[in-house]
């Protein structure tokens, strides 16, 4: 069968793949084929291939790609999953139907070694869950997320793919040189790309799992020399830096506002504070702004507040809102 493709250069080929992809032309149904040093690249319409590639678009055969087999294909309905490195993760209240979404999630083409569902809510001060594990054997896995590698075990510390964008965001902001502490770091998720982005970063949590796979997670991330790891509640380890950061890292939305005195001490002559918080939806950055503004002012020497920005993370419950304050103290 013949389709239209765009013929160019080999060594253009993924320049010019990633622009049909962005104007939605590019043909996923059909292979990309190399002859002779041209790359022919399928389209699903000629006449929307941007106007300096429309004269490289010729007629060829192209091999029907194969689709992979997903879950809905097995199951006949679309089921709701999470992907955390090679574990797929359930949320089903009825054990019948998530034993069928396991073994449905198998049967299927995507990369699995093992199925969990929820078995409990987030508890108690580590922040870790129960899980029912229905297929496969063992709950560790390696996550990646913006080009590093986080190896942990979902059974003994805490994490969420779902704030991967938000953690970038926060590390596109580092420059090299900065000290940063992330004072509820899990298994280096803000840490290790802060790290990565040339700070000086100390990682604090209470979880002593979640520091031992942060220090493995610091070495396979090529960065253990830039990141100190401390076990322990950071309101009793934080006197040894205090005044030191340039950047301090909140993420613990339910109870932040109860460590906020030991951020202040924390933070040197000029310092970012990434506040998170959960908060409704009436008022969801009023009381984080108004908790550090009463923690700067009763500093041994108070800072000026600056709030740089007001951001929905995402929405938590109804009506409800994970937010993030980025909030410059300068010492008055």
């Amino acid at each position: 069968m013949s389709v239209p493709c765009v013929a160019v250069a080999r060594e253009r080929g993924e320049e010019v793949r990633e622009q049909l992809a962005a104007v939605g032309v590019l043909d996923s149904d059909h292979e990309i084929a190399v002859e002779d040093g041209t790359i022919y690249v399928p389209v699903t319409d000629p006449d929307a291939v941007p106007p300096e590639l429309r004269e490289s678009v010729v007629e060829r055969p192209a091999e029907r790609r194969e689709q992979p087999t997903m879950p809905a294909d097995v199951l006949g309905y679309e089921p709701s999953l999470e992907r955390l490195g090679d574990i797929v993760i359930l949320d089903e209240d009825d054990p019948e139907r998530a034993r069928e979404i396991a073994d449905a999630v198998m049967d299927s083409d995507i990369p699995c070694e093992t199925v969990v569902n929820r078995a409990s809510p987030i508890e108690g001060e580590l922040r870790v869950r129960q899980w029912d594990v229905l297929a496969g054997d063992g709950t560790e896995t390696v996550h990646r997320e913006y080009g590093h590698e986080f190896l942990l075990d979902i059974a003994e510390v805490y994490f969420s793919p779902r704030l991967a964008t938000e953690r970038h965001r926060v590390v596109q902001q580092v420059e090299a040189g900065e000290q940063a502490f992330d004072m509820f770091a899990g298994v280096g998720p803000y840490a290790i790309p802060m790290a990565s982005a040339g700070a000086e970063v100390v990682a604090c949590d209470l979880n002593e799992t979640a520091i031992d796979y942060l220090r493995e997670n610091a070495e396979r991330n090529d960065v253990a020399d830039q990141v100190t790891a401390v076990a322990g509640d950071v309101r009793e380890v934080a006197a040894d830096w205090t005044g030191w950061a340039d950047r301090v890292v909140m993420n613990l939305p339910h109870s932040a506002d109860e460590f906020l005195d030991t951020a202040v001490a924390l933070a040197g002559e000029e310092c970012v504070l990434h506040y998170y918080d959960i908060q409704h939806e009436d008022d969801p950055f009023g009381p984080g702004e108004d908790a550090i503004r009463e923690a700067a002012a009763a500093a041994d020497e108070p800072y000026e507040v600056t709030v740089e920005t007001e951001h929905v993370v995402r929405s938590y419950a109804p009506h409800e809102h994970n937010v993030c304050l980025d909030v410059r103290l300068r010492k008055q």
